[in-house]
């Protein structure tokens, strides 16, 4: 045992010193928004942001619960500041085709700007219109132009009566139709006295007659001529009326916006459609006389088409956008058409488009998680295809599905799209993406990788420390004094299993943090101590370790047949760690070996019966390499092995049981009984080289356990590999037990050493004659192969018989 190292209880775990913080408690420390470590993620997160070409797009990936989401929004935030406040955009009517609203950027606030404008307009023109043929001045034009039709008329139609009656008619006018009654001496003649008339004198009134009927018609046209000209008069100086105030406010905005040419196309075309509808305008809006419990279909003036929708407003901006969400439905994401039931049919017009958090975003950033885009493959398609193109369209659905309800719909002009855009997501989704989507490989071209860990510097604990500040002011919770820090860095550590790392893993801190507090309120404390952090730890193993007591149990009653003293042949204590959700424990295994004569080599029980892992049958197979090499380069190996993990019924997976399993193989060889007071953990390569494995402190924790039940004996203790010990962060009662010599923890690096420690027995080294020295472990191991390979020769076949 001389010839291994033991380990001390300054080994067994990095304790921070509380005297290393230069606070009381961390309300005296400022609060911290950036990244715990994370060097690579940051400087590949600033090229990422500051480079400007299509398809520079960020994929940040790393595990969940690592602060990937608060990095960014706070980097993001940071960073929009100095970027321009991108501009508004607003759509209005398009004259030239009424279902494709036009689009129009202004420089920010100008569009609300703008939009005040066209309803002040509106106003005004209504106002200005109504006011203006509503005057006397109007009025007695009108009645001036009215009278003079109607002088004109009457004289036309006197003329024609007088013409008629030299003829010998009255005319008549009745709304049948004009009738032409023939007179004799003044008198009108009845249709009897008429016909009673001689043949000659009919005739010669039906041959007046003729000119007389011509004389009306050209007299009525004349009359239609006059009303004609009266009307275009009428028109043309309502026009003039109207185009005059309509000129003056459309004037000021025209000055107003010149530099923007589609306002001023807008404008121009707003001048002429008033002149169009200015009857709407003159005539006053009266009240709906419809009942309010019956539909009302809706009604359009010619105004609404004046408004203008404010699509996007930057005017509150202080920077360029940033948007993050959580929801990114189709409609949240790219805008929607709303639409209004019109007896059945489902109507739209620019007024009810609604921008989505991309319109919202453009100018500036946005970011989102990656498996919510791909639980809809219309939504991925669709934001690949506005990255791709670099504009967005306002669409509906209806686009992509069937529809039962008629729907009259318009297309909006589209937008130009300029923003970054940053994903969040797993590693696995990312290089999924990678190899499958080709789109994705050209739209997101920066990685941004977040580790779990990060080196344990003093500049990363002292972030750590602001990061609990944070919390506390956040939840208004009691702040942690420096020994209550000190005691989260070590979780931290103990989290990553690494005393030279910490874990990144925000979201299991925060919970440790909460938990922490918690137990301090439950006391009235104003301050979180060490004691409420390691509270908090022990009562949160406490809920969850139902299944790590009930295998203790079994242990303890003699169910699960461990053995903590005495010495065996062919067995050993190994170490393996158990996973129930979010808790994981460590359990001894009892792995025993039985070896004989044979050729089959050394058998995996487990993999026989379909219950060991690759990475476990991996490690099984090298154990015959090692022996091989050892023990037959002058003979054949000849060797029958069985290997089990006695009452594991549930699969066996890993290689850090090959050191153990060769350790049982070499025993039952040798014949040496095993130390059962020492459990063993190690991975080991051909050569017999000890190699570290995961989990060492859980394993360790796990048997301290089990001895501690039974009663501490001073003898006990762990194998463990070399390079494992930076990995150690054991808990306090583990460590007083090795400080106290109640309990060993030995650091191994080869098998020789391990098999020295488990029998008492040198291993053995080969002499200037290749020979093992005499009563060593290797020396039995030898001696027993070479009677396997005596025994398992084949036997010679009988002489022939003599002939004779």
């Amino acid at each position: 045992m001389s010839k291994i190292k033991e380990l001390t209880p300054k080994d067994l775990r990095k304790d921070c010193d509380p005297s290393f913080f230069k606070f009381k408690t961390t309300r005296e420390l400022d609060p911290f928004d950036g990244a715990i470590g994370q060097a690579r993620a940051i400087k590949a997160m600033d090229f990422g942001l500051n480079i400007d070409i299509k398809g520079y797009n960020i994929y940040i990936e790393g595990p969940t619960g690592i602060g990937k989401t608060i990095y960014a929004k706070n980097k993001l935030n940071e960073l929009a500041k100095k970027k321009p406040v991108p501009d508004d955009w607003v759509y209005v009517y398009n004259f030239a085709n009424d279902n494709e609203p036009q689009a129009i950027n202004l420089p920010a606030g100008m569009g609300r700007e703008f939009t005040n404008d066209m309803n002040q307009f509106i106003d005004t023109i209504k106002n200005e219109i109504r006011s203006a043929f509503n005057n006397q001045d109007f009025e007695k034009e009108k009645e001036n132009i009215q009278k003079d039709v109607e002088e004109k008329k009457i004289r036309l139609i006197d003329k024609l009566n007088k013409d008629a009656a030299k003829q010998g008619f009255e005319i008549k006018n009745t709304p049948s139709g004009i009738y032409f009654l023939p007179m004799i001496n003044g008198k009108t003649l009845t249709e009897d006295e008429f016909n009673a008339l001689d043949e000659k004198t009919r005739a010669d009134f039906e041959e007046r007659s003729v000119a007389i009927q011509q004389e009306t018609i050209d007299t009525m046209k004349k009359i239609k001529e006059l009303e004609t000209k009266a009307t275009e008069k009428m028109n043309s100086w309502q026009n003039n009326i109207a185009l005059f105030a309509v000129t003056i406010q459309v004037n000021e905005l025209r000055n107003k916006y010149k530099k923007f040419a589609k306002i001023q196309n807008f404008l121009k075309a707003i001048q002429k459609d008033v002149l169009t509808n200015l009857n709407d305008f003159i005539e006053e809006e009266k009240p709906s006389t419809t009942p309010p419990q019956m539909p009302q279909a809706p009604t359009s003036k010619p105004w609404d088409k004046y408004k203008v929708n404010l699509f996007v407003d930057n005017s509150e901006l202080k920077g360029a956008p940033v948007i993050i969400d959580s929801n990114p439905s189709f409609y949240n994401l790219f805008g929607k058409l709303e639409y209004e039931n019109s007896f059945g049919m489902m109507k739209t017009d620019f007024t009810l488009i609604k921008p989505g958090l991309i319109h919202k975003a453009n100018g500036g950033y946005i970011v989102l998680q990656v498996h919510d885009l791909l639980t809809n493959p219309i939504l991925w398609d669709s934001f690949k295809r506005v990255l791709r193109t670099r504009e967005i369209h306002v669409d509906t659905l209806k686009d992509y599905q069937l529809n039962t309800v008629a729907i009259a719909s318009v297309k909006p002009e589209p937008i130009p799209v300029n923003l970054k855009v940053i994903l969040i997501g797993p590693s696995n989704i990312y290089y999924a993406l990678l190899e499958q989507d080709e789109d994705f490989r050209k739209l997101f071209k920066v990685k941004v990788e977040f580790d779990e860990e990060a080196p344990r510097t003093d500049s990363n604990i002292f972030k750590i420390a602001q990061f609990i500040h944070n919390f506390c002011e956040k939840e208004k919770a009691p702040h942690f004094n420096s020994g209550a820090v000190a005691k989260v860095i070590e979780y931290c550590s103990r989290m990553v299993e690494n005393q030279t790392k910490l874990s990144t893993q925000l979201n299991d801190i925060t919970e440790l943090l909460g938990e922490a507090c918690t137990w301090a309120k439950m006391e009235n404390a104003k301050i979180v101590t060490a004691e409420y952090v390691k509270k908090a730890i022990s009562e949160r193993i406490e809920r969850i370790n139902k299944y790590d007591q009930r295998l203790v149990e079994m242990i303890q009653n003699g169910t699960i047949m461990i053995d903590t003293s005495g010495q065996k042949v062919g067995e050993i204590n190994g170490l393996s760690v158990m996973h129930i959700g979010d808790y994981s424990f460590g359990k001894p295994a009892k792995i025993t070996a039985n070896t004989y004569v044979g050729k089959q080599g050394i058998v995996n029980i487990e993999r026989e019966v379909e219950l060991s892992g690759t990475s476990h049958s991996k490690g099984v197979m090298i154990l015959s390499a090692y022996i091989g090499e050892k023990f037959a380069q002058e003979r054949p190996l000849s060797l029958s092995a069985s290997l089990c993990f006695e009452q594991m019924y549930n699969g066996v997976d890993g290689d850090s049981a090959s050191s153990t399993e060769l350790y049982a193989i070499l025993s039952s060889l040798s014949e040496l009984p095993i130390k059962q007071n020492i459990a063993v953990t190690g991975s080991v390569n051909q050569k017999g080289e000890i190699q570290p494995i995961g989990g060492i402190t859980d394993k360790i924790e796990g048997f301290f356990n089990i001895c501690k039940l039974r009663g501490l004996t001073g003898d006990q203790g762990i194998l463990m590999p070399y390079q494992n010990i930076k990995n150690l962060n054991l808990n306090d009662e583990v460590i007083k037990a090795v400080k106290d010599g109640k309990f060993h923890i030995y650091a191994i690096k080869t098998i020789d050493e391990g098999i020295e420690a488990l029998t008492g027995v040198p291993a053995g080294k080969k002499n200037k004659n290749g020979e093992y020295t005499i009563g060593t472990v290797n020396y039995l191991v030898n001696e027993k192969l070479k009677k396997y390979a005596i025994a398992g020769r084949p036997t010679p076949p009988p002489p022939p018989p003599p002939q004779f």
